[in-house]
């Protein structure tokens, strides 16, 4: 646990090697059903060769910034670089084993909270955002849809040239995602975001 202004920031310490082994076996699979190489990757995403090559090898866990560059390179919705292999039946997930994915420094922590299903393109995510921290996102696929309702705390939203939108405890807001935006927590705790993301094209294996 990390300490931070009015409580405490928890993380999962297991997530980050679960989370490498995963991406690297669904990159590998993407990489050899699209029939495209690392090099290429690398020139598409912008990630460095051999930062690249100890994501795809399982050495290196990817930050959120690494795998929206791969997706929106291989052109695949973001969970489908997490998804583990599919289950069958009724799916719990603890909140104490999340499938968490962090930015650099941690301050912003994405946690999945159901699988990725290419036949169901909608993703639904647990955001925590570190005291007065600024994530920068890049543009997604064309089409892509954004929902947040905050949960706890205050943010501000920026979206392409829009205004920017504050968004307090209750809010919610609605946006296309195709171009860059930002979420900024305006407080001094960790803000509480829930996140659904819909796609118009779910361009991926089962």
């Amino acid at each position: 646990m990390t300490r931070v202004a009015g409580g405490l920031f928890r993380r999962d310490r297991s997530s980050p090697e679960r989370l490498s082994r995963t991406v690297a076996e669904r990159l590998e699979r993407l990489l050899n059903r699209r029939g495209r190489s690392l090099a290429r990757l690398s020139e598409q995403s912008g990630i460095e060769g051999d930062e690249l090559a100890r994501i795809a090898a399982g050495r290196q866990a990817p930050s959120l910034g690494h795998l929206w560059r791969i997706a929106n390179a291989l052109g695949v919705p973001f969970g489908s670089l997490v998804a583990s292999k599919e289950r069958q039946g009724v799916l719990v997930i603890r909140k104490s084993e999340p499938q968490a994915v962090e930015s650099v420094g941690g301050a912003f922590v994405s946690r999945a909270l159901y699988p990725y299903d290419c036949r169901r393109p909608v993703e639904f995510y647990h955001l925590t955002i570190g005291p007065n921290h600024l994530e920068r996102s890049e543009a997604h696929a064309p089409g892509t849809k954004e929902n947040l309702v905050v949960a706890r705390g205050s943010i501000e939203v920026v979206v392409g040239r829009e205004p920017a939108v504050q968004l307090d405890e209750g809010d919610a807001v609605d946006f296309l995602a195709d171009v860059p935006h930002s979420y900024r927590n305006l407080g001094v705790v960790p803000a509480t975001v829930y996140l659904v993301m819909s796609y118009t094209d779910a361009d991926e294996e089962g």
